[in-house]
């Protein structure tokens, strides 16, 4: 079996989960503060704030996945910021799908 990280031990705590995902609150909140400002800041923290906030409540959780099937436009541009796993496979499901629409050929009979 797999040793755990550091990381994922100390999130199976309640608080530490709770910490992080204030944290993960500030982070959003501070990437909207400093979006008006020059510069990469908002595209930076923001992600990751909402990360922390995803990986750390399952409210978080289920609202995102309301927010992705009402704007799916927007949200497979949040899920390639953030490298979600759940999009890459998305992604290659819905290149089989073309792939296999353009090579099928017409199963019309001309008879």
């Amino acid at each position: 079996m797999a040793k755990r990280s550091l990381y994922q031990r100390l999130r199976s705590t309640a608080q530490v989960r709770l910490a992080l995902f204030c944290l993960g609150i500030l982070l959003m909140i501070t990437g909207v503060l400093i979006g008006p400002l020059p510069g990469p800041g908002f595209l930076i923290v923001f992600p990751v704030g909402l990360m922390l906030c995803l990986q750390n409540s399952a409210w978080a959780k289920r609202i995102y996945v309301r927010f992705k099937r009402r704007h799916p436009r927007y949200a497979g541009w949040t899920d390639r910021v953030m490298r979600r796993a759940s999009a890459a496979r998305r992604r290659e499901r819905e290149a089989l799908k073309t792939e296999v629409n353009v090579t099928a050929p017409d199963r019309r009979d001309d008879n």
